[in-house]
């Protein structure tokens, strides 16, 4: 009740705010579980934040007047670091109600979706080491069948695993002591051969890209239970075969990798009811077979990884419009075939799963500045037909799916190198072709 009523204090302030000739500043605040949280406005409106939800400063402002959120105190018990989106501008006539801040420690929990035992291994982490251990009542059965990509929500409450056989997404809520996973409702509906998902940075939609009938499905995601409601004008048309999504940081577009076409379509989200329509000059050339896309933290640098053409597909980001710019020397040449790409917190590397005979992962150091990478170091061994990377929050490890050898390939990262180093124990068991994973 006490964050229902924050919400609508929030909500209502919002509302009343332009009567008075001043303009309020807020936004969204996900995955925060510390305490003693304070953001800052133009370093002197200081805002205690206790939970997820709306917030907004006390301090009104007038037309015309800069605004700047920043981080003024870290939350502790346990510790985090949190970030700002959207965070600096300059009041035009309206309130600001954008503002993201998204907040991360060392994961807890790990899963993998299991295609053909159609299943979800969950694993907890170790804080330390990284390494693997199967929490109890794993692997944990899937509502559908061929689970083929999942999904944390921001706020680390609920798990979308994407059915691929089944043409739906089933939602779980996790446990946050045990991380054992709870089935949330029915499957929601989804297009054909559902192959990828995405939750926007605020916790309110979820995208789901269809593989076999060349559309995204979008949803409303209801805060209390994670069950979805599809958008009315959902599905939304994608080019041939969309095989991936990614939303950039700030919340504002979201990129589909056109697998069959070798092009990436770009799309603005609307932030109050989730549709999506075309940013001006999308689609834009990628290279053929265009499987995985991945953004950097700040959203100014887009990454594709093109299986077919083995090479990485690079580009600027106008953080204004969406549009994507190739970088100069773009596509890097990778010399196996790129299946999917992840990249650290701090934005210095990206991460390549490589498959074909050399299922190895490689390491790129991103150019500051113009965005180009250049190979870091030399790849390291991962399984047979790696399929899926993802860091954890902390940027502290990296976690492969491997698709044909059963198991999770688990590495240290070096911040100062991007160079991978195996952990104890690595690899570790999981089911029958694991085909994603995701962290909590």
């Amino acid at each position: 009740m006490k964050a229902l009523a924050w919400v609508t204090v929030a909500a209502a302030g919002f509302a009343i705010m332009g009567c008075t000739g001043k303009y309020g500043v807020g936004g969204t605040v996900t995955g925060l579980r510390g305490q003693g949280l304070v953001l800052e406005d133009n370093s002197g409106n200081d805002l205690s934040v206790s939970s997820n939800g709306s917030f907004i400063f006390s301090k009104r402002l007038k037309n015309a007047i800069a605004y700047s959120v920043t981080i003024k105190t870290q939350p502790s018990n346990p510790a985090q670091t949190c970030t700002v989106q959207n965070g600096s501008g300059t009041i035009d006539k309206a309130n600001v109600t954008n503002i993201i801040v998204s907040c991360a420690q060392t994961g807890h929990f790990a899963y993998a979706a299991n295609q053909l035992s159609n299943d979800v291994s969950a694993y907890a982490i170790d804080s330390a080491t990284g390494a693997l251990a199967a929490i109890n009542g794993s692997p944990f059965a899937v509502s559908g069948t061929t689970p083929a990509s999942l999904a944390v929500d921001p706020n680390g409450r609920f798990l979308y695993v994407v059915n691929n056989g089944s043409d739906n997404v089933s939602v779980y809520a996790i446990d946050s002591s045990t991380g054992a996973l709870t089935a949330a409702g029915l499957p929601a509906p989804t297009g054909s051969s559902p192959d990828a998902v995405a939750v926007d940075p605020t916790d309110r939609f979820l995208y789901v890209a269809n593989l076999a009938s060349d559309s995204v499905s979008a949803y409303a995601i209801d805060s209390s239970t994670g069950l979805l409601t599809q958008l009315g004008n959902s599905p939304f048309g994608i080019g041939a075969v969309p095989s991936s999504l990614q939303i950039d940081p700030s919340g504002k577009f979201l990129y589909v990798t056109d697998f069959s076409g070798g092009r990436v379509v770009a799309l603005v989200i609307d932030s109050t009811t989730g549709s999506l329509s075309l940013v001006s000059g999308s689609p834009f050339g990628a290279g053929a077979g265009a499987s995985a896309i991945a953004i950097d933290p700040a959203g100014a640098f887009a990454y594709v990884a093109n299986a077919t053409a083995a090479t990485i597909s690079e580009y600027s980001i106008n953080t204004s419009t969406g549009a994507l710019t190739a970088v100069p020397g773009s596509p890097l040449a990778t010399g196996s075939s790129p299946e999917s790409l992840a990249i650290d917190t701090a934005g210095h590397f990206v991460y390549a799963a490589n498959v074909t005979a050399k299922n190895q992962v490689a390491a790129y150091s991103i150019t500051p500045g113009s965005g180009a990478l250049a190979l870091s170091g030399s790849p390291v061994a991962a399984g047979l037909l790696p399929a899926s990377i993802v860091l954890d929050p902390s940027g502290q490890f990296a976690y492969v799916a491997n698709d044909n050898s059963n198991d999770i390939s688990v590495y240290a990262v070096d911040s100062t190198t991007g160079a991978l180093t195996p952990v104890g124990g690595s690899p570790f068991a999981a089911g029958n072709q694991p085909r994603s994973i995701a962290i909590d």
